[in-house]
C-alpha cells in the first residue's frame, strides 16, 4: 500500500473509526466490484459507515479532498455500477442494516439501505404481509442497492417494479445535504417528486441512506405451471390466453439449453417427459377450486391449439419451489462460463419478432458460442447470454462481444426498447445508452447530475462520462 492510501485511511478513520476502514488487497479486490468480471477494481480504500451523519461527513470530505465515491451493496450488480477501478473510496453499506420502524396500519417498513432484500421478505412475512420485489440474489442484494438500480424480478408483471414500493427515502446528495423525500404519503402533489429521480441512478446523484417501503397482503396458495412450447409466437398466445382468464404473477420463460445445464448442475429432474424449444413459467394464486378449474380449462386450450406441448402443474408449495428452481437457478448455473450478459427489453407484444431478430444475429455472429435464453416474456424483459468458450481469453471473448452489442441494439433500438431493462447502465452499458436514450433526454440527464452532485465525486463514470 503507498503512503498516500495510508494517509487516506487515516483521515477517513476520523470519521468512521480505524476498524471501519480497509486498504488491504483482499478487501479491496472483493468490494471493489460487483458481479460483472469485466473490469479489473483498483480502489483506494474501503469504508464503512454506520449512521447518516457519517455518510454526510464522507461526502463533504470527498468534495473538500476531491476524490471519488463508490456505494458498495449486496454488490451482486450486473453492469458494473458498483465497480470502483479508477483509484475510488468504496462506501459500503454492510453496517447500516437494521430495520428500524414498522406501521401495521400504513403497511409500511423504514429500513436501513443495507438491509438483505430476503431480510425484509422475511420481516414482511412474519408480520403477515408480503415484499413482492423477488429474484435470485435475494440472499445476498441489498435493498438500496435495489433501489438505486429499480430492481425487477420474477412478478414485475403482477407486482411491478422497486420503484412501485418505495413510500419515502433520505437520500445524502453529492454535497453532502440530507434529502428527506414523501415521508411516506400514498398522496403527495407538492411539485417534483424528487425520490424518482433517485430510484435507479445508481448512485450517481447522491446514496440513499434510509428507506421507506410498502408491503402488500401474501399471495394465497401460490401454484405454477410449467409448459413446453415450439416457439415464442406461441408463448404469447399462451400469455394471452392466460391473462385473459387469470390474474397472474409471474410469467416467465427460458430456453431447452438452460434447462439442460440447470439439470447438469443442480442435479434436477425435467419436469415431464416433452422436449420443447422453450418453456413457460406461470404463477398464480389458487385462490378457489373455480380457478383451478379455469387455469386447466385454459392449460387445455393451450395444448388443444398446439401452442403447448405438455405441461405440469404444483400441487403444493414444495414442487412450486422446485419448479420455480428450473427457471430461478439458470444464473447461477452459468456463471461458470463467464457469460456475457444482454439485458434488453421492448413491449411484450413485439417480443417474438424481436427475439428472432436478434437471434438471428447472435447465431451468425457467434457459430462457435453456445447462445442462452431466458427471461421475464411477460413484461417484456428477455436475457440474452452469451457463454465464453474456455479456449477463449476472457478479453478477447468480452471484445468480440461488445462489438456485435451494437448489432443487438441496433435492433432495440428499432423496436423502441431498453438496452437495459433492468440491471442498470453502469459501465457496461454506458456505450450503448444512445439506443435508448436521445441526446436531448442525456443532456437533462447530466444536467441534473450537476445539481445535485456539482464535483462529481458521487459514483462518476457511471451512465455516462
Amino acid at each position: 500500500m503507498s503512503a498516500m492510501q495510508q494517509t487516506l485511511a487515516a483521515t477517513l478513520a476520523e470519521i468512521v473509526g480505524p476498524d471501519r476502514v480497509s486498504i488491504d488487497h483482499e478487501s479491496l479486490q472483493v468490494f471493489g466490484k460487483d458481479w460483472t468480471k469485466v473490469y479489473e477494481p483498483n480502489p483506494a480504500a474501503i469504508v464503512f459507515p454506520g449512521s447518516i451523519e457519517e455518510v454526510q461527513a464522507l461526502v463533504r470530505l470527498a468534495n473538500k479532498q476531491q476524490f471519488a465515491l463508490v456505494p458498495s451493496g449486496g454488490r451482486t450488480g450486473l453492469s458494473g455500477g458498483a465497480v470502483a477501478a479508477n483509484g475510488e473510496v468504496v462506501v459500503a453499506f454492510d453496517r447500516m442494516n437494521q430495520i428500524l420502524d414498522f406501521s401495521a396500519v400504513d403497511r409500511q417498513v423504514v429500513c436501513q439501505p443495507g438491509v438483505i432484500t430476503e431480510q425484509l421478505q422475511q420481516f414482511a412475512e412474519d408480520k403477515g404481509l408480503f415484499y413482492p420485489v423477488d429474484f435470485a440474489s435475494s440472499g445476498s442484494s441489498q435493498i438500496g442497492g435495489n433501489v438505486a438500480t429499480n430492481a425487477g424480478g420474477i412478478k414485475v408483471i403482477r407486482y411491478g417494479l422497486t420503484r412501485d414500493w418505495v413510500m419515502g427515502m433520505k437520500v445524502v446528495t453529492g454535497t453532502g445535504e440530507l434529502l428527506e423525500l414523501n415521508h411516506g404519503l400514498v398522496k403527495n402533489a407538492t411539485g417534483y417528486d424528487l425520490r424518482h429521480l433517485f430510484i435507479g441512478s445508481e448512485g450517481t446523484l447522491g446514496f440513499i441512506v434510509e428507506l421507506t417501503m410498502a408491503l402488500a397482503t401474501p399471495p394465497k396458495d401460490p401454484t405454477v405451471l410449467v409448459l413446453a412450447v415450439d416457439d415464442l409466437e406461441a408463448t404469447m398466445h399462451v400469455l394471452q390466453a392466460f391473462q385473459n382468464a387469470l390474474d397472474i404473477c409471474a410469467f416467465e420463460f427460458f430456453s431447452e439449453k438452460a434447462l439442460l445445464h440447470v439439470m447438469a448442475e443442480k442435479g434436477l429432474q425435467r419436469p415431464f417427459e416433452t422436449v420443447g424449444t422453450f418453456y413457460a413459467l406461470i404463477e398464480f394464486e389458487n385462490t378457489s377450486e373455480a380457478v383451478m378449474e379455469s387455469a386447466m380449462s385454459v392449460f387445455e386450450h393451450c395444448v388443444e391449439q398446439g401452442w403447448a406441448l405438455d405441461g405440469t402443474m404444483s400441487q403444493n408449495i414444495t414442487q412450486a419451489r422446485s419448479l420455480w428452481r428450473l427457471r430461478e437457478d439458470i444464473s447461477e448455473t452459468i456463471s461458470r462460463f463467464t457469460p456475457y450478459k444482454n439485458d434488453i427489453s421492448v413491449q411484450v407484444s413485439k417480443v417474438p419478432a424481436f427475439l428472432k431478430e436478434v437471434d438471428a444475429i447472435v447465431t451468425s455472429q457467434y457459430p462457435d458460442f453456445e447462445i442462452i435464453w431466458f427471461g421475464h416474456i411477460g413484461d417484456g424483459n428477455v436475457h440474452l447470454n452469451i457463454l465464453k468458450p474456455d479456449a477463449l481469453a476472457k478479453e478477447e471473448f468480452f471484445r468480440q462481444c461488445g462489438e456485435v452489442s451494437y448489432d443487438i441494439f441496433d435492433a432495440v433500438k428499432t423496436y423502441g426498447g431498453s438496452v437495459s431493462a433492468e440491471h442498470g447502465v453502469g459501465l457496461l452499458k454506458k456505450p450503448y445508452l444512445q439506443y435508448s436514450r436521445s441526446e436531448a433526454e442525456i443532456a437533462s440527464m447530466k444536467a441534473l447530475k450537476l445539481v445535485f452532485d456539482p464535483n462529481k465525486v458521487m459514483n462518476p463514470g457511471k451512465i455516462f462520462d
